[in-house]
């Protein structure tokens, strides 16, 4: 299969068009300017197709768009947004569903983005967080649909967390339960007592909203030997559930506040400089 790289030849009209119209717009109008050159450039004759990039695309067959896909990612050539609209209008899960079953990180991040939230991948899915398959991203945006569908998929993820597989993936799909049950919530709590992975666990607690966890993250709040990232997330996840915490506590020693504050530091010296320039 031939490939035809539409944003190389996107480049280079771009490229001209540019160079003609130097010294016309200024930095920021190019940023508006330059996607909807590109969304025009989709119904543009090209002559090396004898079509357009949309039409080159919306004549293939499911089967030639998914193995188009597929060459793009392997061959290094830039994948158009053209063949991935096109796909993306014809939903089509099925064909696509195989490539979340390879070990190609990439084409597997593109099949999810193109299937998102449909239920016939959400096994698929599962596979991937609870073989521990792939990569971390792709694992965590599984993880985001899967927070959508909590209740949805609630067996399943308790299931897969009580045989010890992805189980912190599992924590924060079951912390976005809307129909609350005890089973979930001693399990949350439980992972937060262990006294393991403390910031994001009470932030799965602040996330399920059961306010019976308030006098656990109180009594850790207290502890004095806990960092600056801990105290702050336990302080959130206290006053999400209504609760408050406002004793003052000294971190000028913590490593973690240190970088936090040189940022805060950084960040108000680049807009000040960013003031001045304009």
């Amino acid at each position: 299969m031939k490939l035809i790289d539409f944003d190389g030849l996107f480049d280079e009209k771009l490229t001209q068009f540019m160079e003609e119209n130097k010294n016309k717009y200024t930095e920021k109008q190019w940023e508006d300017i330059i996607p909807k050159l590109y969304k025009k450039f989709g119904d543009t004759y090209v002559a090396k197709v004898k079509c357009t990039p949309k039409e080159y695309y919306a004549k293939m067959t499911d089967e030639q768009l998914v193995e188009t896909l597929c060459a793009h990612v392997k061959e290094d050539v830039p994948t158009p947004e053209f063949l991935c609209a096109e796909m993306e209008t014809r939903g089509q899960t099925q064909t696509l569903l195989p490539l979340l079953q390879g070990d190609d990180e990439t084409i597997a991040l593109y099949a999810l983005n193109l299937i998102g939230d449909d239920r016939a991948a959400f096994d698929a899915y599962f596979a991937i967080i609870t073989e521990n398959r792939l990569g971390e991203n792709i694992r965590s945006d599984i993880t985001d649909v899967f927070k959508l569908h909590a209740d949805e998929v609630k067996e399943k993820a308790l299931a897969a967390y009580k045989q010890g597989k992805g189980q912190e993936y599992m924590l924060e799909i079951l912390s976005r339960l809307k129909n609350k049950d005890d089973e979930v919530y001693h399990i949350l709590l439980s992972a937060f007592l262990s006294g393991e992975e403390t910031p994001i666990r009470a932030s799965y607690l602040a996330a399920y909203g059961d306010e019976r966890a308030l006098p656990h993250l109180m009594q850790k709040i207290q502890d004095r030997s806990i960092g600056f990232v801990e105290f702050q997330e336990l302080k959130y996840a206290i006053e999400a559930l209504g609760g408050e915490y406002d004793e003052p506590r000294d971190f000028t020693s913590d490593k973690d506040y240190i970088a936090v504050e040189a940022a805060a530091v950084k960040t108000a010296a680049a807009n000040a400089v960013g003031e001045l320039k304009s």
